[in-house]
């Protein structure tokens, strides 16, 4: 199982891809030419790990609160992954975790189970 998780939401650009051996991840600024190309950060990612998006089983996405033009771009992006690819997404906000304050991005996964995010919902946050 390969999962991928999307944070588009905060000061960096954060994707982690969690295999069942391995844990990756990247940064990138947070900032508008990285979200214009935010699918070919992904893309690019994905590469460098030895992945593609064929290979993606369940898609985690930041839905806010945070930077509006990141959260858009990352919720078209895994929308547009669902249609075509039949790839599962679960748009979480770490409001959603209560008062989990220590977390890793690893743990994203669990944490959506545990607090039972819905899965392929979309509601984003933004701020004003």
């Amino acid at each position: 199982m390969k999962n991928l998780i999307i944070d588009a939401a905060s000061k960096k650009i954060v994707l982690t891809l969690i295999t069942n051996i391995d844990i990756y991840i990247c940064t990138h600024k947070n900032s508008k030419s990285n979200f214009e190309k935010l699918i070919v950060l992904i893309n690019n990612f994905l590469d460098n790990n030895k992945t593609s998006i064929n290979d993606i089983d369940i898609i985690y996405v930041n839905r806010g609160p945070g930077s509006f033009a990141g959260i858009r771009n990352s919720l078209s992006i895994v929308k547009g992954l669902f249609l075509t690819k039949k790839i599962d997404y679960y748009c979480f906000s770490f409001k959603d975790f209560g008062n989990f304050k220590e977390f890793k991005y690893k743990d994203i996964p669990n944490l959506c189970n545990k607090f039972k995010v819905k899965k392929n919902l979309i509601k984003p946050l933004y701020l004003s």
